[in-house]
């Protein structure tokens, strides 16, 4: 494991910690990160959300924090203030690892930047 992964591994444990403390239960993995950020994102609260809007707020998560590379960037928003966004560079072929630490790295900069944890 190279030095980068082994730090964005840590960072992301202590990311989980951080949010199990203040939620009361620790994301099961990334994609429940990401539903969270997604919903922050959105900014309507905790509301009920159907599966395919679940599915829009990780999409929504995962194209906020790519964003921070230049791979998408805001578009606007639609008459009921869903984020909308648009693939500017494409994004590099990569293994589900990689990837996974990708998006681990972008979320936990999310983190850093929006919320100003210092993980």
């Amino acid at each position: 494991m190279t030095e980068e992964i082994k730090e964005i591994q840590e960072n992301w444990d202590n990311l989980t910690r951080f949010l199990k403390q203040n939620l009361g239960k620790k994301p099961a993995d990334l994609k429940g990160v990401l539903f969270l950020i997604g919903v922050q994102e959105l900014g309507k609260g905790n509301l009920h959300f159907s599966k395919e809007e679940k599915q829009d707020l990780i999409h929504i998560a995962v194209c906020k924090v790519l964003s921070y590379d230049g791979y998408y960037e805001l578009d606007g928003h639609d008459q009921d203030g869903w984020p909308h966004w648009k693939l500017v560079r494409q994004l590099p072929a990569f293994d589900l690892f990689s990837q996974e630490n990708l998006l681990k790295h972008y979320v936990i900069q999310y983190f850093r930047n929006e919320i100003g944890l210092h993980i």
